[in-house]
């Protein structure tokens, strides 16, 4: 089953859940104020490493933090 990422309109929580393909539409209950939630649009970013060792970033994928799923930025290779 898929994981897909949430976020409540209500109070703001951000969430994932595992959920089969037939309700990848539908909104889920959010795990704070239990109100139906939409589904948000994931972002993710991808990186190889050069002959040399150095990380960089896979073309066509997301750039930055924000999308980083570390505490500390040092640890990006963006």
């Amino acid at each position: 089953m898929p994981i897909y990422e949430y976020m409540c309109s209500h109070c703001k929580t951000k969430f994932e859940q595992m959920r089969p393909l037939s309700q990848s539409g539908q909104d889920a209950q959010c795990p704070k104020c239990h109100k139906p939630s939409p589904r948000k649009m994931s972002s993710f970013s991808a990186f190889t490493t050069s002959v040399s060792g150095v990380p960089t970033r896979v073309s066509g994928t997301s750039s930055g933090c924000s999308s980083c799923s570390s505490g500390n930025c040092s640890s990006c290779a963006s």
